[in-house]
């Protein structure tokens, strides 16, 4: 589970790169990946310090730091 955690969290980090901001609601979508595993994939980006967050509106936004 922890290298598919990895794995994800990779090509979330590649997502933001390109887009350089997405919501957290497309990112599922966008990396083609369960939500669960997303929520942990970002956990581990947020914990090494990798992203951030930002809210407009209703909207969770997600970067890179």
């Amino acid at each position: 589970m922890k290298e598919q955690i990895g794995e994800t969290a990779g090509r979330i980090w590649q997502t933001l790169r390109e887009h350089q901001e997405i919501s957290l609601s497309r990112i599922p979508k966008v990396v083609g990946e369960r939500e669960p595993l997303v929520y942990q994939a970002l956990g581990w980006l947020a914990r090494e310090d990798k992203v951030e967050y930002r809210t407009d509106r209703n909207r969770t936004l997600v970067s890179i730091r």
